[in-house]
């Protein structure tokens, strides 16, 4: 019997999200940014803490980065269920120790009918719930090109080597 909710032409829903992981250490690590997965820290939002593992991460220097790889469902129709899942990942870095960089690392998807992305849809439609020290990082698979769309509460499009350049300035 075929699963409804496997990623067409994909092994497991697991291996797509391991391989894009791998492609965001790649991208990551081109831009001097070294991570391991699965980097624990502490998380709360009163003096009761808990650790979280986020699925990409690093000491030196201090960065936490959340992959999510999802895409418009096959009617064009948005992923309400998948996107929550971003949301919660909005909630984790907002209760993350501030000294981190936080880096939501998503899929470029185009909406057909509109050619709007998903990333660009959640900006517009969540940007209330998305903490201004968060970055999203869309990556398109087909090119390898990366940009950030989102970044110091800007929604704004841009280069990563723009953000990267500002923050050596600070």
């Amino acid at each position: 019997m075929a699963d409804n909710f496997q990623r067409i032409g994909s092994i497991s829903n697991a291996h797509v999200g391991r391989d894009f992981e791998s492609a965001a250490m790649h991208v990551l690590a081109s831009k001097g940014i070294h991570v391991r997965a699965n980097f624990v820290v502490s998380v709360g939002v009163s003096e009761a803490r808990k650790q979280h593992s986020f699925d990409l991460g690093s000491e030196v220097p201090p960065v936490l980065v959340e992959c999510k790889s999802h895409r418009w469902t096959s009617g064009s129709n948005v992923p309400s269920a998948k996107l929550t899942v971003w949301n919660e990942a909005m909630y984790y870095f907002h209760c993350a120790p501030s000294e981190y960089r936080k880096i939501l690392f998503v899929l470029r998807d185009i909406r057909p009918s509109n050619g709007e992305s998903l990333a660009a849809y959640y900006i517009r439609t969540y940007s209330h719930l998305i903490p201004t020290d968060v970055e999203i990082w869309e990556f398109d698979s087909d090119s390898g090109e990366c940009e950030v769309v989102c970044a110091n509460g800007e929604t704004q499009l841009a280069t990563i080597t723009e953000i990267l350049r500002k923050e050596a300035k600070k």
